[in-house]
């Protein structure tokens, strides 16, 4: 491709490991990364998460910086700008009450016949993330190894969403995370927060890149890869450091 205006990135096992903060070097690479495009972040995950594992961890910047910076939690339904201080919002597109309702019965009550419900998870198994519900196998907070080991072929995610999508059909189901499942309005997923990305920054899908490590026909990053949009697969944070070790001094300085 030409040189990308804009670079988005997943978050977890993108990166940083799951929903752990990113190493230092990561932080100053984004940094160095804005002072030559658009940098942006697009997750599963809520704001709070992209606080605690990005925001709070970069080095100081001035706002020109910060400025370049989108946060799209919940693969686009919310969105934020960061400015010096803390993040702005632009957006968010929450579920209604009915919705989410019927969401969590459904997630819940499949889970349990599938017997995939834990008796004692590590924090909360469901989440209400406003535009989002979240069901994690081993809850919010459960240790990486446990989360890698827990479902290493996706077949249980799937078969969990699938069993979730039949109950549900007005809502989007998708495989989340390495633990799990998702659920949002419709046609919600990476591809449509690639789009927002393009109508807030005017930048076009062909005039950016995109980074992730689930760009698998069955992984959550694969929609942006199926619209068209150049994609870079990396396996970890380390590998993403590395790739943008090399690309970073290829781009010029704004």
């Amino acid at each position: 491709m030409t040189t990308p205006r804009l670079i988005a990135f997943d978050l977890d096992d993108t990166l940083a490991p799951s929903k752990s903060a990113i190493d230092p070097r990561i932080g100053e690479l984004l940094l160095e990364l804005a002072t030559r495009v658009e940098v942006a972040i697009i997750s599963g995950g809520q704001l709070q998460q992209f606080q605690s594992q990005v925001v709070e961890r970069l080095p100081a910047a001035d706002a020109e910086t910060l400025d370049r910076f989108h946060l799209m939690p919940t693969c686009g339904t919310q969105y934020y700008r960061l400015e010096e201080g803390g993040v702005r919002t632009v957006y968010a597109h929450a579920l209604t009450d009915d919705e989410k309702s019927r969401a969590l019965t459904a997630v819940e009550e499949e889970a349990r016949r599938l017997g995939l419900w834990e008796a004692e998870p590590w924090g909360d198994i469901l989440e209400d993330r406003g535009s989002q519900i979240t069901f994690s196998a081993l809850g919010q907070t459960a240790p990486l190894e446990a989360k890698m080991a827990w479902d290493p072929t996706g077949e249980k995610k799937n078969a969990l969403r699938d069993a979730v999508a039949a109950r549900i059909p007005d809502l989007e189901v998708r495989s989340g995370g390495s633990t799990s499942v998702d659920i949002t309005h419709r046609g919600i997923d990476k591809a449509y927060g690639m789009r927002k990305l393009a109508e807030v920054t005017g930048i076009s899908l062909d005039d950016m890149l995109f980074v992730g490590d689930r760009l698998d026909e069955h992984g959550n990053d694969y929609p942006v890869l199926a619209m068209g949009v150049t994609c870079q697969a990396v396996e970890g944070w380390e590998h993403t450091s590395a790739y943008l070790t090399e690309l970073i001094p290829t781009l010029p300085r704004r």
